[in-house]
Protein backbone atom coordinates (compact mmCIF):
# COMPACT_ATOMS: atom_id res chain seq x y z
CA UNK A 1 0.00 0.00 0.00
CA UNK A 2 1.41 3.40 -1.00
CA UNK A 3 1.31 6.45 1.26
CA UNK A 4 -1.39 7.93 -0.98
CA UNK A 5 -3.80 4.99 -0.62
CA UNK A 6 -6.61 5.06 1.95
CA UNK A 7 -6.65 2.27 4.54
CA UNK A 8 -10.43 1.77 4.65
CA UNK A 9 -10.26 -0.88 7.38
CA UNK A 10 -8.34 1.50 9.65
CA UNK A 11 -10.70 4.34 8.76
CA UNK A 12 -13.71 2.16 9.64
CA UNK A 13 -12.19 1.26 13.01
CA UNK A 14 -11.50 4.94 13.71
CA UNK A 15 -15.08 5.91 12.86
CA UNK A 16 -16.46 3.20 15.13
CA UNK A 17 -14.19 4.27 18.01
CA UNK A 18 -15.50 7.83 17.66
CA UNK A 19 -19.12 6.71 17.45
CA UNK A 20 -19.38 7.79 13.81
CA UNK A 21 -21.09 6.01 10.97
CA UNK A 22 -23.96 3.51 11.12
CA UNK A 23 -24.39 1.35 14.23
CA UNK A 24 -23.10 -2.21 14.18
CA UNK A 25 -26.18 -4.36 13.43
CA UNK A 26 -24.64 -7.30 15.31
CA UNK A 27 -24.06 -5.32 18.52
CA UNK A 28 -26.38 -6.07 21.49
CA UNK A 29 -29.23 -3.53 21.82
CA UNK A 30 -28.68 -0.56 24.14
CA UNK A 31 -31.38 1.86 25.26
CA UNK A 32 -28.90 4.65 26.22
CA UNK A 33 -31.18 5.61 29.12
CA UNK A 34 -28.54 5.06 31.80
CA UNK A 35 -25.87 6.76 29.70
CA UNK A 36 -28.14 9.76 29.15
CA UNK A 37 -29.08 9.87 32.85
CA UNK A 38 -25.41 10.10 33.78
CA UNK A 39 -25.01 12.94 31.27
CA UNK A 40 -27.91 14.79 32.91
CA UNK A 41 -26.42 14.22 36.36
CA UNK A 42 -22.97 15.38 35.24
CA UNK A 43 -24.48 18.61 33.91
CA UNK A 44 -27.11 19.19 36.60
CA UNK A 45 -27.06 22.42 38.61
CA UNK A 46 -30.42 22.22 40.40
CA UNK A 47 -30.44 18.57 41.51
CA UNK A 48 -27.63 16.96 43.49
CA UNK A 49 -26.96 13.46 44.83
CA UNK A 50 -25.59 12.69 48.30
CA UNK A 51 -23.40 9.56 48.49
CA UNK A 52 -23.38 9.48 52.30
CA UNK A 53 -27.17 9.21 52.42
CA UNK A 54 -27.13 6.85 49.42
CA UNK A 55 -24.88 4.41 51.30
CA UNK A 56 -27.14 4.61 54.37
CA UNK A 57 -30.24 4.13 52.22
CA UNK A 58 -28.67 1.08 50.56
CA UNK A 59 -28.20 -0.59 53.96
CA UNK A 60 -31.78 0.14 54.99
CA UNK A 61 -33.36 -0.86 51.66
CA UNK A 62 -31.45 -4.15 51.47
CA UNK A 63 -32.55 -5.05 55.01
CA UNK A 64 -36.21 -4.18 54.29
CA UNK A 65 -36.28 -6.05 50.98
CA UNK A 66 -34.88 -9.13 52.72
CA UNK A 67 -37.37 -8.85 55.56
CA UNK A 68 -40.29 -8.56 53.16
CA UNK A 69 -38.85 -11.18 50.78
CA UNK A 70 -39.33 -8.62 48.03
CA UNK A 71 -39.13 -10.14 44.53
CA UNK A 72 -40.97 -10.29 41.21
CA UNK A 73 -43.71 -12.21 43.04
CA UNK A 74 -44.51 -8.99 44.94
CA UNK A 75 -45.88 -7.57 41.67
CA UNK A 76 -48.52 -10.27 41.22
CA UNK A 77 -49.37 -10.13 44.91
CA UNK A 78 -51.04 -6.74 44.46
CA UNK A 79 -54.80 -7.19 44.53
CA UNK A 80 -55.50 -5.52 41.18
CA UNK A 81 -52.69 -6.91 39.05
CA UNK A 82 -53.63 -9.79 36.72
CA UNK A 83 -52.73 -13.29 37.89
CA UNK A 84 -53.05 -15.39 34.72
CA UNK A 85 -49.85 -16.39 32.90
CA UNK A 86 -51.19 -16.01 29.36
CA UNK A 87 -51.77 -13.61 26.46
CA UNK A 88 -54.60 -11.85 28.29
CA UNK A 89 -52.11 -10.66 30.92
CA UNK A 90 -49.67 -9.52 28.20
CA UNK A 91 -52.45 -7.44 26.60
CA UNK A 92 -53.52 -6.10 29.99
CA UNK A 93 -49.97 -4.98 30.81
CA UNK A 94 -49.48 -3.36 27.40
CA UNK A 95 -52.74 -1.42 27.76
CA UNK A 96 -51.91 -0.49 31.33
CA UNK A 97 -48.47 0.88 30.46
CA UNK A 98 -49.73 2.54 27.29
CA UNK A 99 -51.98 4.62 29.56
CA UNK A 100 -49.74 4.75 32.65
CA UNK A 101 -49.33 8.51 32.95
CA UNK A 102 -50.49 11.63 34.76
CA UNK A 103 -52.74 10.72 37.66
CA UNK A 104 -51.83 13.51 40.06
CA UNK A 105 -54.52 15.93 41.15
CA UNK A 106 -54.67 19.34 42.77
CA UNK A 107 -57.76 18.23 44.68
CA UNK A 108 -57.81 16.53 48.10
CA UNK A 109 -58.23 12.77 48.57
CA UNK A 110 -62.02 13.01 48.87
CA UNK A 111 -62.45 15.04 45.67
CA UNK A 112 -59.76 13.69 43.33
CA UNK A 113 -60.33 11.16 40.54
CA UNK A 114 -60.92 7.76 42.13
CA UNK A 115 -62.40 4.41 41.18
CA UNK A 116 -64.26 1.93 43.37
CA UNK A 117 -63.67 -1.67 42.38
CA UNK A 118 -63.83 -5.03 44.11
CA UNK A 119 -64.39 -4.25 47.75
CA UNK A 120 -66.87 -1.38 47.47
CA UNK A 121 -65.39 0.27 50.53
CA UNK A 122 -62.06 0.61 48.74
CA UNK A 123 -61.48 3.63 46.51
CA UNK A 124 -58.44 3.47 44.23
CA UNK A 125 -56.47 6.57 43.24
CA UNK A 126 -53.34 7.30 41.22
CA UNK A 127 -51.89 4.43 39.19
CA UNK A 128 -54.22 1.97 40.88
CA UNK A 129 -57.25 3.88 39.59
CA UNK A 130 -56.08 3.00 36.07
CA UNK A 131 -55.66 -0.69 36.89
CA UNK A 132 -59.05 -0.77 38.64
CA UNK A 133 -60.70 0.92 35.63
CA UNK A 134 -59.30 -1.67 33.24
CA UNK A 135 -60.39 -4.58 35.44
CA UNK A 136 -63.85 -3.05 35.82
CA UNK A 137 -64.20 -2.59 32.05
CA UNK A 138 -63.27 -6.23 31.40
CA UNK A 139 -65.87 -7.30 33.97
CA UNK A 140 -68.40 -5.27 31.96
CA UNK A 141 -67.36 -7.08 28.74
CA UNK A 142 -65.71 -4.00 27.27
CA UNK A 143 -62.61 -5.33 25.42
CA UNK A 144 -60.45 -2.43 26.56
CA UNK A 145 -57.23 -4.47 26.40
CA UNK A 146 -57.78 -5.71 22.81
CA UNK A 147 -55.73 -3.78 20.19
CA UNK A 148 -58.31 -4.25 17.41
CA UNK A 149 -60.92 -2.60 19.65
CA UNK A 150 -58.81 0.57 19.90
CA UNK A 151 -58.88 1.13 16.13
CA UNK A 152 -62.65 0.64 15.85
CA UNK A 153 -63.84 4.24 15.87
CA UNK A 154 -67.50 3.18 16.13
CA UNK A 155 -67.00 1.03 19.24
CA UNK A 156 -64.02 2.67 20.92
CA UNK A 157 -65.23 6.25 21.19
CA UNK A 158 -64.36 8.99 23.63
CA UNK A 159 -67.78 8.41 25.21
CA UNK A 160 -66.96 4.73 25.80
CA UNK A 161 -63.56 5.64 27.20
CA UNK A 162 -65.18 8.20 29.47
CA UNK A 163 -67.39 5.36 30.76
CA UNK A 164 -64.40 3.04 31.24
CA UNK A 165 -62.62 5.70 33.27
CA UNK A 166 -65.66 7.05 35.08
CA UNK A 167 -64.87 8.44 38.50
CA UNK A 168 -66.61 8.17 41.84
CA UNK A 169 -66.02 11.90 42.21
CA UNK A 170 -66.68 14.87 39.95
CA UNK A 171 -63.07 14.96 38.72
CA UNK A 172 -62.45 12.90 35.59
CA UNK A 173 -59.20 11.18 34.73
CA UNK A 174 -56.61 13.69 33.42
CA UNK A 175 -55.72 13.79 29.71
CA UNK A 176 -58.63 11.62 28.55
CA UNK A 177 -58.32 12.72 24.91
CA UNK A 178 -54.60 11.95 24.94
CA UNK A 179 -55.31 8.46 26.29
CA UNK A 180 -57.71 7.77 23.43
CA UNK A 181 -55.08 9.04 20.99
CA UNK A 182 -52.46 6.69 22.48
CA UNK A 183 -54.82 3.73 22.12
CA UNK A 184 -55.69 4.60 18.50
CA UNK A 185 -52.07 5.14 17.51
CA UNK A 186 -50.80 1.97 19.18
CA UNK A 187 -53.63 -0.10 17.71
CA UNK A 188 -52.87 1.12 14.20
CA UNK A 189 -49.13 0.43 14.53
CA UNK A 190 -49.74 -3.02 15.97
CA UNK A 191 -52.12 -3.73 13.07
CA UNK A 192 -49.72 -2.47 10.40
CA UNK A 193 -46.44 -3.89 11.73
CA UNK A 194 -47.19 -6.65 14.25
CA UNK A 195 -50.36 -8.43 13.05
CA UNK A 196 -52.37 -6.63 15.77
CA UNK A 197 -50.52 -8.76 18.31
CA UNK A 198 -48.49 -7.65 21.32
CA UNK A 199 -47.00 -11.17 21.36
CA UNK A 200 -45.53 -10.59 17.88
CA UNK A 201 -44.05 -7.32 19.12
CA UNK A 202 -42.41 -9.15 22.01
CA UNK A 203 -41.14 -11.95 19.76
CA UNK A 204 -39.50 -9.37 17.47
CA UNK A 205 -37.29 -8.29 20.39
CA UNK A 206 -35.68 -11.76 20.41
CA UNK A 207 -35.48 -12.04 24.18
CA UNK A 208 -33.80 -8.66 24.69
CA UNK A 209 -35.27 -6.23 27.22
CA UNK A 210 -33.31 -3.37 25.65
CA UNK A 211 -34.43 -4.51 22.21
CA UNK A 212 -38.09 -4.40 23.22
CA UNK A 213 -37.67 -0.94 24.77
CA UNK A 214 -36.07 0.27 21.53
CA UNK A 215 -38.85 -1.27 19.43
CA UNK A 216 -41.45 0.59 21.47
CA UNK A 217 -39.56 3.90 21.33
CA UNK A 218 -38.71 3.62 17.64
CA UNK A 219 -42.06 2.38 16.30
CA UNK A 220 -44.57 3.97 18.70
CA UNK A 221 -44.44 7.78 19.05
CA UNK A 222 -46.48 7.60 22.27
CA UNK A 223 -43.64 5.61 23.89
CA UNK A 224 -40.88 7.93 22.59
CA UNK A 225 -40.04 9.64 25.89
CA UNK A 226 -37.13 11.82 24.75
CA UNK A 227 -36.09 15.42 25.26
CA UNK A 228 -33.24 17.88 24.69
CA UNK A 229 -30.97 18.68 27.62
CA UNK A 230 -27.90 20.89 27.20
CA UNK A 231 -28.29 20.57 23.41
CA UNK A 232 -28.16 16.78 23.58
CA UNK A 233 -31.04 14.38 22.93
CA UNK A 234 -31.67 12.32 26.05
CA UNK A 235 -33.85 9.22 26.36
CA UNK A 236 -35.79 8.56 29.56
CA UNK A 237 -38.32 6.03 28.21
CA UNK A 238 -40.31 5.54 31.41
CA UNK A 239 -43.33 3.73 29.99
CA UNK A 240 -41.39 1.65 27.44
CA UNK A 241 -39.12 0.38 30.19
CA UNK A 242 -41.90 -0.27 32.67
CA UNK A 243 -43.75 -2.39 30.10
CA UNK A 244 -40.72 -4.68 29.92
CA UNK A 245 -40.35 -4.64 33.71
CA UNK A 246 -44.03 -5.45 34.28
CA UNK A 247 -43.81 -8.38 31.86
CA UNK A 248 -40.71 -9.63 33.66
CA UNK A 249 -42.40 -9.32 37.05
CA UNK A 250 -45.81 -10.70 36.02
CA UNK A 251 -44.28 -13.80 34.46
CA UNK A 252 -41.54 -14.12 37.08
CA UNK A 253 -38.82 -13.93 34.45
CA UNK A 254 -40.27 -16.79 32.40
CA UNK A 255 -42.31 -17.19 29.19
CA UNK A 256 -43.29 -13.73 27.89
CA UNK A 257 -41.26 -12.13 30.68
CA UNK A 258 -38.01 -13.91 29.91
CA UNK A 259 -35.24 -11.49 28.90
CA UNK A 260 -31.50 -12.01 28.69
CA UNK A 261 -30.49 -8.45 29.60
CA UNK A 262 -32.80 -7.13 32.33
CA UNK A 263 -29.79 -5.36 33.86
CA UNK A 264 -30.07 -2.82 31.02
CA UNK A 265 -33.43 -1.57 32.33
CA UNK A 266 -33.20 1.44 34.63
CA UNK A 267 -35.51 2.97 37.18
CA UNK A 268 -38.67 4.51 35.65
CA UNK A 269 -38.39 8.27 36.02
CA UNK A 270 -41.74 9.53 37.30
CA UNK A 271 -43.08 11.47 40.32
CA UNK A 272 -43.09 9.13 43.28
CA UNK A 273 -39.60 7.63 43.21
CA UNK A 274 -37.86 11.05 43.10
CA UNK A 275 -40.07 12.04 46.06
CA UNK A 276 -38.92 8.94 47.95
CA UNK A 277 -35.26 9.49 47.03
CA UNK A 278 -35.53 13.02 48.45
CA UNK A 279 -37.04 11.66 51.67
CA UNK A 280 -34.10 9.25 51.99
CA UNK A 281 -31.64 12.09 51.48
CA UNK A 282 -30.26 10.62 48.25
CA UNK A 283 -31.42 13.63 46.22
CA UNK A 284 -31.53 17.33 47.07
CA UNK A 285 -32.79 20.36 45.16
CA UNK A 286 -31.54 23.90 44.72
CA UNK A 287 -33.48 26.46 46.82
CA UNK A 288 -35.34 27.84 43.81
CA UNK A 289 -36.39 24.39 42.58
CA UNK A 290 -37.36 23.19 46.05
CA UNK A 291 -39.48 26.33 46.48
CA UNK A 292 -41.30 25.55 43.22
CA UNK A 293 -41.96 21.95 44.28
CA UNK A 294 -43.05 22.77 47.83
CA UNK A 295 -45.31 25.51 46.44
CA UNK A 296 -47.01 22.98 44.12
CA UNK A 297 -45.88 25.00 41.12
CA UNK A 298 -46.16 23.52 37.65
CA UNK A 299 -42.94 22.49 35.87
CA UNK A 300 -43.45 22.23 32.13
CA UNK A 301 -42.49 19.02 30.27
CA UNK A 302 -38.94 19.26 28.93
CA UNK A 303 -37.95 22.07 31.31
CA UNK A 304 -34.34 21.65 32.58
CA UNK A 305 -35.68 21.23 36.12
CA UNK A 306 -37.92 18.36 35.09
CA UNK A 307 -35.16 16.64 33.13
CA UNK A 308 -32.71 17.03 36.01
CA UNK A 309 -35.18 15.50 38.48
CA UNK A 310 -35.85 12.55 36.20
CA UNK A 311 -32.29 11.97 34.98
CA UNK A 312 -30.73 12.30 38.43
CA UNK A 313 -33.34 9.91 39.85
CA UNK A 314 -32.32 7.25 37.34
CA UNK A 315 -28.67 7.76 38.24
CA UNK A 316 -29.44 7.78 41.98
CA UNK A 317 -31.15 4.38 41.77
CA UNK A 318 -28.19 3.06 39.79
CA UNK A 319 -25.86 4.22 42.57
CA UNK A 320 -28.15 2.61 45.15
CA UNK A 321 -27.99 -0.65 43.21
CA UNK A 322 -24.19 -0.53 43.13
CA UNK A 323 -23.99 0.19 46.86
CA UNK A 324 -26.30 -2.74 47.64
CA UNK A 325 -24.12 -5.07 45.57
CA UNK A 326 -21.07 -3.85 47.48
CA UNK A 327 -22.83 -4.90 50.66
CA UNK A 328 -23.95 -8.24 49.26
CA UNK A 329 -22.52 -9.23 45.90
CA UNK A 330 -25.14 -11.93 45.23
CA UNK A 331 -28.15 -9.83 46.26
CA UNK A 332 -31.10 -10.41 43.94
CA UNK A 333 -31.56 -6.69 43.30
CA UNK A 334 -31.77 -4.69 40.08
CA UNK A 335 -33.05 -1.23 39.17
CA UNK A 336 -36.52 -2.61 38.42
CA UNK A 337 -37.04 -4.13 41.88
CA UNK A 338 -35.58 -1.02 43.51
CA UNK A 339 -38.05 1.15 41.61
CA UNK A 340 -40.99 -1.07 42.56
CA UNK A 341 -39.87 -1.10 46.19
CA UNK A 342 -39.33 2.66 46.41
CA UNK A 343 -42.71 3.32 44.80
CA UNK A 344 -44.46 1.01 47.28
CA UNK A 345 -42.56 2.65 50.14
CA UNK A 346 -43.64 6.11 48.98
CA UNK A 347 -47.30 5.03 48.91
CA UNK A 348 -46.97 3.44 52.36
CA UNK A 349 -45.53 6.64 53.84
CA UNK A 350 -48.26 8.68 52.18
CA UNK A 351 -50.93 6.40 53.65
CA UNK A 352 -49.32 6.70 57.09
CA UNK A 353 -49.33 10.49 56.83
CA UNK A 354 -45.53 10.76 57.02
CA UNK A 355 -44.24 14.20 56.13
CA UNK A 356 -42.48 14.24 52.77
CA UNK A 357 -41.77 16.82 50.11
CA UNK A 358 -44.59 17.03 47.52
CA UNK A 359 -43.89 15.33 44.22
CA UNK A 360 -43.08 17.66 41.34
CA UNK A 361 -46.01 18.57 39.11
CA UNK A 362 -45.62 18.08 35.39
CA UNK A 363 -48.66 17.26 33.23
CA UNK A 364 -47.42 14.93 30.52
CA UNK A 365 -48.14 11.65 28.72
CA UNK A 366 -44.63 10.39 29.50
CA UNK A 367 -45.27 9.56 33.18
Amino acid sequence: MSDDEVDYELLDLLRKSLGLGPPDPSAPPETKVLENAQFIYDNSIDVALDMHHTKAAAISILAQMKEREYSTKSWSAHALHPKAKDESTVNFIFTMDLLNFSFWSEKNEEERFSVKYGDESKSWTGYWSLVASLQRALDEDIPITTPTFWTDEEKCTEEVLRHVFRSDTEEEIPLLAERLQCLREAGEILEQEFDSSVLVLIEDAKGSAAGLVNLLADRFPCFRDEAIFERKKVRLLKRAQIFVADLWAAFDGEEFGKFNDMDKITMFADYRVPQMLHSLGCISYSPVLEKRIRGYGIIEPGHPWELQIRGCSIWAVELLRREILKLESDAKVNAVLLDFFLYDLAKEREKNGDEVIPHHRTRSIWY
